[in-house]
């Protein structure tokens, strides 16, 4: 069975993690299902807008399938299982287009890393948000401990990962965590509005807002100046003539337009 579910209507994608009976735990075959769909999204110049969900009513994802992860040997576990991992994340925190993450359920583990790698949150009253790696020994380790000091502080990150407890959505709300709380059956009605809501706007312009918020961010303003100044560069007049002179063989003549 296909560990996601994907979709394409207009300018929207949606992905479905499609592990119910198992509270959509994430193993290697998601993984790697995860990372083709979005490796297809970022492809697709049509796309503005990401909704991921988990499928079910119980879980949006309650983070790695022990089963899966513990069957590994200690260097598979860092090279097949980590990294996979934290590229995947990294992949969907920088895709051009706004990710919209709907929590409908138990959100923990890489369940909550996987949220934390969108640009916007939002929660069905009554779910619970944590990081419980402490309580069976180990730690976050695809991008929760960055990722969540970044959007809550590290006060608060410390809590939560420290005492492996979970906190209730209102609460998650109130540190910022999540965006907006609502009530369970008007969840998808309103990530659907929202994500209809971007992707009515001009599309460059939302997107080279992303890159500018999350360069000043996440301390790499240098790689998104250098990208945006790229992008801008190279419509240039004297980046035609540089072109031209290229070809032709001959000297350029710069205008500075």
């Amino acid at each position: 069975m296909s560990r996601i579910h994907s979709a394409i209507q207009g300018h929207i994608a949606r992905i479905e993690l499609n592990r119910p009976d198992k509270l959509n735990a994430i193993d290697r075959l998601m993984l790697d299902e995860l990372a083709d769909a979005v490796e297809e999204i970022d492809g697709n110049a049509d796309l503005r807008a990401l909704l991921i969900r988990g499928a079910g009513e119980r879980a949006f994802c309650v983070g790695a399938d022990i089963h899966d992860w513990t069957a590994l040997a200690p260097i598979d576990m860092w090279r097949r299982w980590i990294r996979d991992g934290q590229r995947l994340f990294d992949r969907i925190a920088t895709l051009r287009q706004p990710v919209i993450a709907v929590l409908n359920g138990y959100t923990l583990g890489g369940g909550l890393e996987l949220a934390l790698a969108a640009d916007i949150r939002l929660a069905a009253e009554g779910i619970e948000l944590g990081f419980p790696e402490v309580s069976i020994a180990t730690v976050p380790g695809w991008g929760g401990t960055q990722r969540l000091p970044a959007l809550i502080g590290a006060g608060r990150a410390k809590q939560m990962i420290f005492s492996g407890g979970s906190i209730s959505a209102a609460q998650a709300e109130r540190w910022g965590l999540v965006n907006e709380v609502l009530p369970r059956d008007q969840l998808d009605e309103r990530a659907e509005e929202l994500a209809r809501q971007i992707a009515a706007n001009a599309p460059l312009a939302v997107q080279f807002a992303k890159q500018a918020i999350d360069g000043g961010r996440s301390g790499s303003a240098g790689y998104s100046l250098e990208a945006l100044a790229g992008a801008l560069s190279a419509q240039t007049q004297d980046a035609q003539e540089g072109l031209a002179s290229f070809r032709e063989k001959r000297p350029p003549d710069y205008t500075g337009e």
